[in-house]
């Protein structure tokens, strides 16, 4: 091809790869040095020349963790009387909550796992940040389930451990098949991450110019020499536990809609629940990528590496997952009705109608109406609307499972027994908390760990192709002569 890769621009502009001419997804005419230069660069920066908006961020992060903390301690002294919980409507905010968190952490997993095991190209720029986020959602997910059982103290309780009074958990529980779920999708998803690091670590060990860095980074970069010998065996590790991770996308999720779907309750005994709570998981989940992901590429100067290629396609994935969700909500109605049962009935025209209609257009407007606008290439491809639609996507399924989870409880089979859920300023605070320990994690990981996956990002890269050579040179240079 004869396109002067040095008259391009590498703004958020379509390019393409002078090889094959596909569009590009590291923009602009950078070498391997430029991609570790820009990743490393953040994590080696001094303490005392970290930006100030980071350390404000942290720092109110932290605040709010804090007093996460605090609520905890007042939860556990006075009891779960405390949060707006009645009867009927024994679950309120806490189940609410562990089941957002959970969903939040799908897309990380996707995009790590099923994307490559596809090879799609374009998840090598964001699948770190989707990795992590994957981690700090699911810690912040299980805070909720250990302050819901009442007695904090016998949490422990939940794991079939042996004991001298031969008590044994109830292995019939669907809360406890969610101990079992979840806690093998956050240990998978965890040595998913850390084994994808490793390389990097490395890198910054070899970088690192002051002892304390060389020792922590060369802890965790665990002897990596970058030889043939373990490039080998860390391709074969990443594409074992990225087979293992593909299912949990379906198994964990599909085991959290359990917690509802296998009960009487109209409203709650579906089966059309597993692929629901699925697709919804992962709506959410790229939903939060793209809040995170789109100021992180401003702030830490990363807009060539993560492109406007990247937020399109993951729009796309919104849209798609979206019109899923809004399938569902049609269905779930379809079948109320063909069932004629009358109780399941009202249940889907009490959500509309009742007390609690808000909420349920709230839910409808943000993740079934407003993805649609995904249908516009001009809408897909603007960094602002995308950045503000994806808050409203984590809203709308934030009151997707409060209207799934208070609306079937407060007005069940029995008028005698209805009530109106009210949660408390413990519930909204604690909620809110639990987004100061995800940033928490959050911003630590931006600011210490790369962010971006340096070898994956080069891979995708014109001077990875063997038969490539640099505009205006007649002799092919090989991808091993371009310096990492």
């Amino acid at each position: 091809m004869a396109t002067d890769m040095t008259a391009q621009s590498y703004g958020d502009v379509n390019l393409e790869d002078p090889v094959s001419g596909r569009e590009l997804l590291i923009r602009g005419n950078h070498d391997f040095h430029y991609v570790t230069e820009a990743v490393c660069s953040v994590a080696e920066m001094k303490l005392l020349d970290t930006p100030k908006p980071w350390v404000f961020g942290w720092m109110l992060a932290v605040s709010v963790l804090a007093f996460l903390g605090s609520l905890i301690l007042y939860l556990i002294w006075e009891g779960v009387g405390i949060w707006g919980n009645n009867n009927p409507v024994g679950w309120g905010w806490p189940i609410v909550n562990f089941v957002f968190w959970v969903g939040i952490g799908h897309a990380g997993t996707l995009i790590s796992a099923i994307l490559y095991l596809f090879r799609q190209k374009w998840r090598t720029s964001i699948n770190r940040y989707a990795e992590a986020m994957t981690i700090f959602a699911v810690i912040c997910a299980l805070v909720f389930p250990g302050i819901h059982v009442g007695r904090i103290w016998l949490a422990y309780w939940l794991l079939p451990l042996p004991n001298q009074m031969d008590m044994w958990v109830n292995f019939r529980s669907p809360l406890l098949w969610d101990v079992f779920a979840v806690g093998t999708y956050f240990t998978v998803s965890l040595l998913f991450w850390f084994t994808g690091l490793v390389p990097d670590f490395a890198t910054l060990r070899d970088r690192a110019q002051h002892k304390v860095a060389q020792v922590l980074y060369g802890i965790v970069a665990m002897g990596w020499r970058g030889s043939q010998r373990h490039w080998n065996h860390y391709e074969k590790a990443y594409q074992i536990m990225a087979c293992f991770s593909a299912p949990l996308v379906l198994s964990v999720h599909t085991v959290v809609s359990f917690d509802f779907a296998v009960s009487q309750l109209p409203g709650w005994h579906t089966t059309i629940f597993p692929p629901y709570f699925v697709a919804g998981a992962i709506f959410s989940g790229f939903a939060m990528v793209q809040t995170l992901v789109i100021p992180a590429r401003a702030w830490l100067g990363l807009k060539h590496i993560v492109t406007i290629k990247h937020i399109e396609n993951m729009n796309k994935i919104i849209l798609l997952t979206g019109s899923l969700v809004g399938y569902a909500y049609t269905m779930e109605f379809f079948m109320a009705w063909y069932s004629g049962n009358e109780y399941e009935g009202f249940t889907f025209i009490n959500r509309m109608f009742g007390p609690y209609w808000w909420a349920y257009w709230i839910m409808m407007s943000c993740n079934v109406f407003s993805p649609q606008f995904y249908w516009f290439k001009k809408l897909r491809t603007n960094i602002t609307f995308s950045f503000i639609l994806s808050i409203f996507v984590n809203i709308g399924m934030w009151f997707e499972r409060f209207v799934i989870t208070v609306t079937s409880l407060a007005n069940d089979f029995l008028i005698s027994s209805w009530d109106y859920f009210v949660p408390t300023w413990v519930d909204i605070s604690m909620f809110i908390g639990s987004f100061g320990l995800f940033f928490t994690l959050f911003l630590l990981f931006v600011r210490f760990f790369p962010v971006i996956a340096i070898a994956e990002a080069k891979s995708v890269m014109p001077e990875a192709d063997p038969h490539y050579h640099p505009p205006h040179d007649d002799h092919p240079a090989p991808a091993a002569a371009a310096s990492a």
